[in-house]
């Protein structure tokens, strides 16, 4: 039985927000500005926490060596920066989840492999998650998951008395940071997951269907 925790950490794309429509977006106007078949939602969706890198893997394929990769990057990063909240939104159950954090006291963040200028734009995008303790991006330190240090450091920014923090993700990278850094590894197998059977081999603590399965544990 896992102890009710004092702490939560979540990861942002596929875990708080549902951001693979205005990624896909982004891959599918480089696609079009190239006259190349466009990618479809149900394609694209699973691999939208790979970010940048892995959606332009997806749309060229083998074909990616014959671009310049820095360049499409860069325009996919433009184009996202400036449409990031078309079609993004909180997965259901997230606001409830959030808010009940709230009431009852315990700290909540966020830490992503996400760049910290798309982090802090899509924050301030959605109100309720400018309520967060501390946020920690792909760029705010040396290491990003699924290393442990930008766990540990947000942590260590909550100032608990006695740490049981739990971290919330939905990719493997996430759930072998918590694991590192010693916390409650939850799995959100709600968000971008390819192969749900595959989850089982990420040695998780406890893995959720919805947000709402997390309030029977507060």
């Amino acid at each position: 039985m896992l102890n009710r925790p004092n702490a939560i950490l979540f990861d942002l794309d596929g875990t708080l927000l549902d951001t693979a429509k205005d990624l896909g977006n982004a891959l599918n106007h480089i696609l079009r500005d190239l006259e190349r078949p466009e990618v479809a939602h149900e394609t694209y969706r699973n691999i939208a926490s790979d970010g940048a890198k892995g959606m332009l893997e997806l749309g060229f394929g083998d074909d990616l060596k014959n671009f310049d990769f820095a360049s499409l990057r860069q325009q996919f990063l433009d184009y996202y920066d400036n449409n990031i909240c078309v079609d993004t939104d909180y997965f259901v159950g997230i606001e409830d989840l959030l808010l009940n954090l709230n009431q009852n006291a315990i700290p909540w963040g966020i830490v992503t492999n996400k760049p910290e200028f798309l982090t802090l734009k899509l924050v301030t995008s959605f109100p309720l998650l400018q309520n967060c303790a501390v946020i920690i991006s792909g760029d705010t330190l040396s290491e990003r998951k699924p290393h442990p240090l930008p766990l540990l450091h947000a942590e260590e920014k909550l100032s608990l008395a006695l740490p049981n923090t739990w971290y919330i993700g939905d990719a493997e990278r996430d759930i072998q940071a918590a694991n590192s850094a010693n916390m409650v590894s939850v799995i959100a197998q709600y968000g971008y997951i390819s192969d749900k059977q595959q989850t089982v081999e990420w040695n998780a603590d406890l893995s959720i269907h919805s947000p709402s399965d997390l309030l029977a544990y507060f």
